[in-house]
């Protein structure tokens, strides 16, 4: 398995930051219109391949030592797997010492994302990033590499320059993009996060091979405590996890991706540990909304490979996946009073507003036996490659 994702390095951005001044409008942005809507892209489309060696390319950040891969490493579902002591929750920039102030999600599956935009009901859905300000996955790449938290270049025509440096790559993007390319940097940027897009939407972002995908195709069976989770997890009798993560209206469908893509606030507390100097409002904080009813709300993560990309919630307060569970149960259970990681009550939430009780209180207290079966579901839903982490967890 080790071999394989080695193997898949040599085919050669993505973060969490980046922010732009708050507007009125909901413009929707689309992506390119060369890319190829039927995904996935193939792992030999030429753009795709130019993207897969931007994508782990060091040079491309301040001082030459961090790439999309370093926040999104494909060796832990395209998570960040760096541990520091005391910041383990958020990602390092590129001096070292500058952090994010959000867990780095995964990038799996994210090119099925839809774009931003407003329902009919007047609550929003889509977008890159948690709060959905980026429209698309070309759009999403652009921000780390000039946010001073994280790839901190200067601005984008410094990253043309280093791409620059490359002979190799000129000659690349001069052959797919024009000859022309790079009389212009601001068109030559958008042809790299335009490439770096064309490589997440390859089917080494969403293999749809896990066991929960074998187990539909017939080649696999759960165990008597998965099939429990699986149960418990579709039926809004016993849980509320399907009103959120579920995305389309059978259990069985072959490209589920286990989000709705809405916006939700669920009352997650602060990371005492980042020491913010302010509150994360979510989606509050996306320029395209001015609506104070969006406050603390962020958008419905995917739950493909939840189980080894933790930690979890937008500011990666909980460690343990379990936890996560007890969570969201404490809304219905008088005996979850305590947070098991701290052994103290839960702490209050962040942002108290607009807190989605409605949906947080569907269901009946869960047991132990219940949470457990919960959570081996949960594990089913990691891709083949990575199940051997499952065991080291």
């Amino acid at each position: 398995m080790k071999h394989t994702i080695s193997s898949i390095l040599l085919l050669g951005a993505l973060s969490v930051s980046g922010c732009s001044q708050k507007s009125e409008e909901l413009a929707i942005e689309t992506s390119s219109a060369d890319l190829i809507s039927d995904l996935p892209v193939a792992l030999n489309h030429p753009k795709a391949q130019l993207g897969s060696q931007l994508f782990f390319d060091v040079n491309l950040s301040k001082y030459r030592n961090q790439s999309c891969a370093s926040c999104h490493d494909i060796g832990r579902a395209f998570a960040d797997s760096r541990q520091t002591v005391d910041l383990g929750a958020v990602s390092l920039g590129s001096d070292d010492v500058s952090h994010g102030e959000r867990n780095a999600p995964t990038a799996s599956y994210a090119a099925l994302t839809p774009a931003f935009h407003r329902m009919k009901d007047g609550e929003f859905r889509g977008g890159m990033f948690m709060d959905g300000r980026a429209n698309s996955l070309a759009h999403q790449a652009a921000g780390p590499f000039v946010n001073p938290m994280e790839m901190q270049m200067e601005n984008e025509g410094a990253v043309v320059d280093r791409v620059l440096e490359n002979p190799t790559y000129k000659s690349l993007f001069k052959k797919l993009y024009g000859n022309d390319l790079f009389e212009q940097k601001e068109r030559a940027f958008s042809a790299i996060t335009d490439a770096i897009a064309h490589f997440e939407q390859t089917e080494l972002f969403m293999p749809f091979d896990s066991k929960y995908d074998r187990v539909l195709r017939g080649e696999a069976a759960f165990t008597q405590e998965e099939e429990l989770g699986r149960t418990l997890f579709f039926s809004q009798q016993f849980t509320n996890c399907n009103s959120c993560h579920q995305l389309n209206g059978s259990p069985f469908n072959k490209r589920e991706t286990f989000t709705n893509y809405e916006y939700r606030n669920i009352g997650v507390p602060a990371n005492s540990a980042l020491n913010l100097q302010s509150l994360d409002e979510g989606l509050f904080d996306n320029p395209q909304v001015s609506d104070p009813k969006q406050r603390g709300k962020f958008k419905v993560p995917t739950l493909r490979n939840v189980a080894i990309t933790g930690p979890y919630m937008h500011n990666g307060v909980f460690k343990d996946l379990k936890t996560v569970i007890l969570f969201y149960d404490h809304y219905n259970n008088p005996m979850r009073k305590v947070n098991p990681e701290t052994g103290v009550p839960w702490a209050e939430p962040e942002v108290f507003e607009n807190i989605d009780h409605n949906t947080l209180q569907i269901g009946p207290p869960l047991d132990e036996r219940r949470v457990d079966a919960l959570v081996a579901f949960l594990k089913t839903l990691t891709d083949k490659r990575y199940e051997y982490l499952l065991e080291s967890k």
